[in-house]
């Protein structure tokens, strides 16, 4: 079966009787027009049709926690959105902590991961009773068990380990292999139990946790992450008598960003998630364990797109014609940082034909901006709308204020209704935490 990540666009894109392109029942012409560009857009039905494919998809398994990685796009709404769906929340700040909290999110659903999490940040995940801590490494087990001591609290926790996995992805978003800074390594995990058992009372272990990466197109890789997952389990039970009964396998399941990207559906990695894990079990003789997922790209990339107007041009004589756009790499980083390739479309010109090709460059003071190389458009002209598909994931997350620029507005879209839910950053915003020391006033 398809699954909604395997598509290039949202699912309610159509070209309507304008001519224009719509999403969600909203013309992207009149939502550039309300709202400026750069604009963030997320359609309502893509992100509740993907968590009901994984809901579907993993239904074949009692005991499933899903949880959505928030580090993909945190928002108010995003978290109210798709915790409406069921989805608890993966955490990887206190400013996410915070965010899901004030959304309304049943904290016991949320689960704080991160590689060096400071006091405040724990604090802050204790008091707020934060379901799940996945402690990653010995000087963490220490502060915590402090922290909840001080609290007087037992503070529940996977431990997070290297699997020694290597995808084939972006070496920056890969996670599982040895040469990792995430996590403890399998010959550290007795070490850590010891302390759990010995020395931190504050703690209680309830099992395992591991991440393989991100973007990720193979499937039997995620085969492979049980095993090493059931088995651990299994041996740490036999020595140490604990029971663990929790396995979280990550995420990371691929997107299509491009028409030659060919991700996995989310029906094709549950049918292998859980056949492995069945057949793990019973060879492992384990109890069957609560399967923690943590989707993050998968269930929000499809669903956003960025509309963006277009301004200036350059053809280099023998060389590339460039069509600069109102934003670039402040809002989108993802081109210069991983090479990302990107599908995008002229909303007010979708049927026209593609009789350019053009590089399109961002607006900000950089020679790497560039979103988009050579890519066939129809013919373009200054105040053109084009709509960047597949950006829901990391790119507001991601966005910074170089140049000094403002982030953008975003909008949610559902059934001929669009509302904001980021608004745009206004110039005052931009100021809004700067001071001059008194000595450099002018008197």
């Amino acid at each position: 079966m398809n699954s909604t990540n395997q598509s290039l666009k949202p699912l309610t894109t159509k070209i309507n009787s304008a001519g224009n392109i719509e999403i969600g029942g909203c013309d992207l012409t009149a939502l550039a027009e309300n709202y400026g560009t750069p604009l963030y857009v997320l359609d309502e039905h893509t992100v509740r049709s993907v968590c009901n494919d994984y809901k579907k998809a993993f239904s074949g398994y009692e005991k499933v926690n899903m949880m959505y990685a928030s580090k993909a796009l945190c928002s108010m709404a995003t978290a109210a959105l798709i915790a409406s769906e069921g989805f608890g929340f993966d955490v990887v700040s206190s400013g996410e902590i915070y965010t899901v909290y004030k959304a309304g999110v049943d904290m016991a659903k949320v689960l704080f991961n991160g590689n060096n999490k400071s006091v405040d940040e724990l604090i802050l995940a204790v008091e707020l009773g934060v379901g799940r801590i996945s402690v990653d490494n010995f000087f963490e087990l220490s502060l915590l068990n402090e922290i909840a001591k001080s609290h007087n609290k037992v503070v529940d926790i996977l431990l997070r380990i290297t699997p020694g996995i290597e995808c084939h992805t972006h070496e920056y978003i890969q996670t599982g292999h040895l040469d990792s800074k995430f996590g403890f390594d399998l010959t550290q995990i007795d070490d850590a139990i010891d302390l759990i058992l010995n020395n931190y009372k504050n703690l209680k272990l309830h099992g395992l946790h591991a991440h393989i990466g991100s973007q990720i197109f193979e499937t039997s890789i995620y085969g492979d992450e049980i095993e090493i997952l059931v088995k651990e389990i299994a041996r740490l039970d036999e020595k140490f008598g604990l029971q663990l009964d929790e396995i979280n396998i990550g995420g990371g399941l691929g997107v299509k960003y491009i028409d030659t990207d060919c991700p996995p559906s989310v029906f094709e990695i549950a049918d292998i998630i859980i056949k492995r894990l069945n057949d793990c079990v019973e060879r492992y003789g384990i109890n069957p364990p609560v399967l923690f997922l943590e989707p993050g790209r998968s269930i929000i990339s499809t669903a956003g797109v960025t509309l963006y107007t277009i301004g200036s041009s350059k053809q280099v004589p023998k060389g590339k014609t460039y069509f600069a756009v109102d934003g670039g790499m402040a809002d989108n980083a993802r081109p210069s940082m991983y090479q990302a390739e990107y599908y995008a479309e002229l909303v007010n010109k979708p049927e026209a034909e593609l009789s350019s090709q053009v590089t399109i460059a961002g607006r900000f003071c950089e020679s790497g901006d560039i979103l988009i190389k050579d890519i066939k458009l129809p013919e373009l002209e200054e105040g053109d709308i084009l709509c960047v598909y597949n950006t829901g994931a990391y790119n507001y997350s991601m966005a910074s204020n170089y140049n000094r620029v403002q982030k953008p507005a975003m909008v949610l879209v559902n059934n001929s209704q669009s509302d904001i839910i980021i608004k745009r950053e206004t110039l005052e915003d931009l100021i809004s935490h700067d001071e001059i020391p008194d000595r450099l006033i002018r008197k």
